[in-house]
């Protein structure tokens, strides 16, 4: 809702600032382009209550899909997971998931309404328009302007949500290791690491817009290409210091095994580091940062603790997986062609009057930040249509992945740190197949183990034969 709004790519595409012509810009390019711009026309009022109608029916939609989820449990587990919990822990997995249920109920609740009321009361409209006439009509200043104050708003409106989330519920639940000071200083540096981005990129697009409106969502396209793969690539040399120490697994029977693997599965490797995620939390994680020559194998302390170093080793060899069968290139590549199809379909509509006024402009002059605002909105369901696609095809490759792991004799292994990793996160074992398909990036773990089985049976046969 209003939190999602300026999260990721809607947050760089939604936030840069300019105004059509008129008495503050006299661009002739600019002038054409919103020409252009106003032959699509729909009358304000339809634009206004179609975006209404599309934030409540997004809400009402999140809580179907939680309201299949609760219908789910306390059902048996199946066989294949009877083994996770016991009784006792069972009962403390679903007291878990019903607290974040009503968590998020709340949450959700406080964000709708609150967008409904910014926009109700036109409050976007009215905070650009102060802007504008009792601090500056730059067209790079004005934007980062409105970045900044939305981006504090925001960090402040969420900073009492993420300290239940953390000091109550993780807490009452045994998770939580942060302390309050490192707490505070982590919401300090995100809400610094977002200003320094945004002041980048949106100071950037807002110049490029300036400079040539017409191909802007083509130059913007390259612009937010280039810049999420330079993040990506330098991911665990600059952000991860700012919240954690990554130092070189220590030599050992772990480290000789992971290597060995990587021998094995042709996968080069310089190093593996170990984080200190157990500094916050005490769920355990793996991933793999970066790619080429920076890619990074980094495993939290807590997975150490965890897992036995074959199990440890099973999920290294489906995060190889990804690799080996070219699942982030991929990634990469569908979701640069989902940005430029966005830009695209944007500057269709960029200098739109009846946008502005929809979101509240006072003056009703046409408004490139108002207007990439609305169509963010406007966008949602589509947007939310293609994150299924996503998860689809996300759910696939994860199969691919322990598919890999199979192959390699890690099955068994593979199904054993899963169901340690679900068991320690007290995590939901029987989500409802709507909620499933809908939602989840990665198969539910009865699924994946059955995938595992079948997987073992055909290599079994295919050697047999």
């Amino acid at each position: 809702m209003l939190l999602r709004l300026f999260s990721g790519y809607a947050l760089l595409l939604d936030l840069s600032y300019l105004k059509c012509p008129g008495e503050h810009m006299a661009n002739s390019a600019i002038i054409e382009h919103c020409k252009i711009s106003e032959g699509i026309s729909v009358d304000y009022n339809v634009i206004f209550w179609i975006i209404i109608a599309i934030v409540i029916v997004n809400f009402i939609w999140g809580q179907v899909r939680a309201a299949l989820n609760r219908s789910r449990m306390g059902d048996a587990l199946p066989p294949e997971l009877a083994d996770i919990y016991d009784a006792d822990e069972y009962a403390r997995q679903q007291q878990y998931q019903r607290a974040n249920g009503k968590f998020g109920l709340i949450e959700d609740s406080f964000s709708t309404l609150l967008l409904l009321a910014v926009l109700f009361t036109g409050a976007l409209g009215i905070l650009e328009n102060f802007l504008h006439v009792n601090l500056t009509d730059n067209f790079v200043l004005l934007p980062l302007a409105f970045v900044a104050i939305i981006a504090v708003t925001l960090a402040v409106i969420s900073l009492p949500f993420s300290y239940y989330d953390t000091f109550v519920i993780e807490e009452r639940f045994g998770f939580n290791k942060s302390t309050r000071g490192l707490f505070f200083a982590d919401s300090a540096k995100s809400l610094m690491l977002t200003m320094i981005m945004l002041a980048v990129v949106v100071g950037v697009i807002a110049f490029l817009y300036h400079l040539t409106p017409q191909w802007f969502w083509l130059i913007a396209w390259a612009v937010l290409t280039f810049f999420s793969i330079g993040i990506g690539y330098f991911y665990s040399q600059l952000i991860v210091p700012l919240f954690n120490k990554q130092t070189p697994l220590e030599d050992g029977e772990l480290r000789d095994a992971l290597f060995e693997l990587a021998q094995k599965t042709e996968f080069p490797i310089t190093d593996v580091f170990v984080i200190d995620g157990s500094k916050r939390s005490t769920k355990a994680n793996a991933y793999f940062a970066g790619f080429g020559k920076r890619k990074r194998i980094c495993l939290y302390d807590t997975l150490i603790d965890d897992l036995n170093t074959e199990e440890i080793a099973a999920v290294l060899a489906h995060e190889i997986a990804h690799y080996k069968k070219r699942h982030i290139p991929l990634g990469i590549a569908i979701g640069t062609i989902l940005t430029g199809f966005q830009l695209w379909l944007m500057s269709l509509f960029l200098g739109s009057s009846e946008l502005a006024v929809a979101l509240g402009s006072p003056t009703g002059t046409p408004s490139l930040m108002l207007g990439l605002i609305a169509f963010s909105l406007l966008y949602g369901p589509i947007s939310e249509l293609l994150s299924v696609g996503e998860n689809v095809l996300s759910r696939h490759n994860e199969y691919q992945a322990d598919a890999f792991a199979a192959r390699y004799g890690y099955a068994a292994a593979l199904i054993s740190g899963l169901k340690t990793i679900s068991s320690k996160a007290l995590s939901n074992l029987t989500p409802h197949p709507v909620v499933v398909f809908w939602t989840y990036s990665h198969p539910p773990l009865l699924e994946r183990i059955r995938a595992l089985g079948e997987d073992v049976r055909k290599h079994s046969t295919s050697t047999s034969s």
